[in-house]
């Protein structure tokens, strides 16, 4: 038991990677899973009574005056006047542009963020802000509170994050959420790839693709969730019972832009 005191202490960059490097000793395999179980209840804690959230992907690399980013900002600002949380991953770029859109409509704007080697800061309209050390764990967080999913022009992440949501609901692991993709000109070469490569050869079906809006225009966006999804926004609020020490998020509206 010599290893016992080594038990989950990874530093916070590379935790993550010493995980993934194959297997380790069993006393350090056993601290990781308990440091895995601690990030899940922490997020469960910080995220268990946020009202119906909408999730909305996208790339961490685009500027204030990039069109995606005044893209996203509008649809957010849209998407959280129905009554939706905006949730991001908490950094830069388009998910900044969610987090301020919701700011914009006086809503809830929330975020995961993720710690990596080059720290990525929270951006600065978040209302909550939780951060995860496995890029897993922050998965499960951005789908398991969320109904439905924008998913805005992005790199490796972003597709991560979108055929995650398209797996899950063809599996129908999750409900048969709006999954909205908005840039047509970005996404057109990969619906054409699915389309005539995918479906021709049977690896998926025209439904998994059909069910995806492709959309440039926020309002045809906002009415697609509110159709598909607006439902959720009726249920009931759970009773705070806070059994893990959990945060009750004020559901009321703050003045726009505040």
């Amino acid at each position: 038991m010599s290893n016992f005191h080594n038990w989950g202490k990874d530093s916070r960059d590379d935790a993550e990677s010493r995980f993934l490097a194959g297997p380790r000793s069993r006393t350090g395999e056993f601290g990781r899973a308990l440091r895995i179980f601690g990030e899940f209840i922490k997020g469960f804690r910080a995220l268990h009574f946020v009202p119906p959230c909408v999730t909305v992907f996208g790339s961490a690399r685009f500027a204030e005056d990039n069109p995606w980013y005044q893209l996203a900002r509008r649809t957010s600002a849209a998407v959280s006047r129905l009554g939706f949380t905006i949730m991001t991953g908490g950094g830069p770029g388009i998910m900044e542009a969610a987090n301020r859109g919701a700011r914009d409509a006086g809503g809830l704007s929330i975020g995961c963020n993720i710690t990596l080697p080059h720290e990525q800061q929270p951006n600065p309209y978040l209302d909550r802000f939780v951060e995860f050390r496995y890029f897993f764990v922050r998965k499960v967080m951005l789908v398991k509170y969320s109904y439905a999913f924008v998913v805005m022009p992005g790199g490796f992440g972003t597709l991560d994050e979108l055929f995650e949501a398209a797996t899950l609901i063809q599996t129908k692991k999750i409900d048969d959420f709006p999954l909205v993709l908005m840039g047509v000109d970005f996404w057109r070469p990969m619906l054409d790839f699915l389309r005539g490569t995918m479906v021709k050869h049977g690896t998926i079906g025209a439904a998994d693709v059909d069910r995806m809006l492709v959309t440039d225009d926020a309002d045809e966006a906002t009415a697609f969730i509110r159709d598909r999804a607006g439902k959720h926004l009726q249920q009931p609020r759970r009773r705070a019972r806070k059994v893990l020490g959990e945060r009750v998020t004020d559901p009321r509206p703050r003045p726009a832009g505040s």
